[in-house]
């Protein structure tokens, strides 16, 4: 964990929306992953979330740059959510291969492949533990049987699935508000808990988001579109540094 965090807070550039939206979040410049890795290393990040098709082909010029951490299953949104399932896309021994410090794996909670999904992480976690790393969470309620996906009372149990299942870290959408937020860190407990980044937002929205998540007890941010979709992402990766680990 010492090698993904610094001060025990979590700060992770995320690049791993290529599956998962498709081209459409890329302009001609951010679609290269070089770019976002260039910007990435001259961050504060604490890791770089990768699918292991862009690891292997970029990631070999940023090692000991800033830490891999290898996202091992994705879907794409051309599937309806309503029966969403993200399937294995790599293993935890890819993850060591490529020098990964921490792997990712998304839980969909509520969805009706949710049990697969459980199935499947409790396989790589126990792996994880026996090379010693870290294990990531994306913990979004989703699917034909979740009403609300950002209620205080689903993003809650999300994060409390991934305390149940041994998650080291729990990424979960943020709740609206630093009250709401409290509720989904106390859920989690000894699980830290980071916010989304979610969709490009003004420089002045996000970092009071960032602010208001921090406040709230949580231990940090997996954000990716607000970072490189910014004209100027090294300026804006200082901004939620600051917020993230304070003033050194």
């Amino acid at each position: 964990m010492s090698r993904i965090t610094r001060k025990g807070k979590v700060l992770l550039c995320a690049m791993d929306q290529g599956i998962e939206h498709g081209p459409k979040d890329f302009n001609d410049k951010n679609i290269d992953p070089d770019y976002v890795l260039s910007v990435a290393s001259k961050g504060d990040f604490t890791g770089m979330v990768l699918h292991k098709g862009v690891a292997v082909k970029y990631m070999e010029n940023y090692a000991g740059k800033v830490p891999l951490i290898l996202k091992l299953n994705g879907r794409t949104s051309i599937v309806p959510k309503d029966e969403i399932y993200s399937s294995p896309v790599a293993s935890v021994k890819d993850a060591i291969a490529l020098g990964a410090d921490a792997v990712g794996y998304t839980i969909y909670v509520g969805s009706p492949t949710e049990a697969k999904m459980l199935h499947d992480f409790s396989i790589i976690e126990q792996e994880c533990r026996e090379y010693g790393i870290p294990t990531i969470v994306w913990a979004y309620p989703r699917g034909k049987y979740v009403a609300e996906e950002k209620s205080v009372d689903m993003v809650g149990y999300a994060a409390r699935v991934a305390l149940e299942i041994n998650a080291d870290i729990v990424k979960v959408n943020y709740t609206g508000s630093p009250d709401s937020f409290k509720k989904v860190v106390a859920a989690a407990q000894k699980t830290k808990v980071i916010s989304a980044g979610g969709s490009k937002q003004s420089d002045e929205d996000f970092l009071k988001m960032a602010k208001d998540v921090m406040s709230a007890g949580a231990s940090g941010f997996a954000v990716g579109r607000n970072v490189w979709q910014n004209p100027n992402p090294e300026k804006i990766a200082k901004g939620i540094a600051k917020v993230v680990f304070g003033s050194d």
